[in-house]
């Protein structure tokens, strides 16, 4: 699957080999310095300035990198998630689901089928669904959050049962 983890954009006239090294030696940059920025800035203070500035990083990176590089591909991926963790933090529920729906599809692909990774995936997704509002999105991504920890988990495990009560509840 490496391939396809690092998938590159279909363009009529497609990146060179130095631009993808380029790109793909950015990306690992900009990782890094995301991790630090993080870590600094987590530490100091949890104010709302520095985790726009921590949003705003990822959204910078994702631009440049979304020139070269398809949603799918790990850089995205990891920049993506990083952004959705931000908006989760900061309570932008909207912004969180934005980004969460564009990493399921490339999670189901990349994981295995009962990978809890995609299984904590659509968690979150079926909670910021229901926190917005929308039931029957929110049933439908819990329940495939539920199948897949089944296998992984077991059917009587507590957090199981702990996310069919939250379905029952709504």
């Amino acid at each position: 699957q490496d391939k396809e983890k690092l998938e590159i954009c279909k363009l009529n006239d497609p990146p060179s080999a130095e631009t993808v090294k380029d790109m793909i030696k950015y990306a690992r940059n900009v990782i890094e310095e995301f991790r630090r920025a993080k870590h600094y800035k987590y530490i100091l203070c949890l104010t709302l300035t520095p985790l726009v500035e921590l949003l705003e990083i990822c959204e910078l990176s994702l631009d440049k990198m979304g020139a070269v590089f398809e949603d799918s591909n790990v850089y995205m991926l990891h920049m993506m998630y990083q952004a959705m963790g931000v908006c989760l933090y900061v309570q932008d529920w909207e912004g969180a689901l934005c980004y969460g729906q564009k990493i399921i599809r490339p999670y189901s692909k990349h994981y295995p089928s009962y990978s809890l990774n995609v299984a904590s995936m659509w968690l979150k997704l079926g909670r910021l669904y229901m926190a917005l509002k929308n039931r029957t999105a929110g049933v439908k991504a819990l329940k495939k959050a539920i199948a897949i920890m089944e296998v992984a988990h077991g059917k009587d495990h507590p957090y199981i049962s702990e996310i069919k009560k939250e379905l029952e509840d709504h």
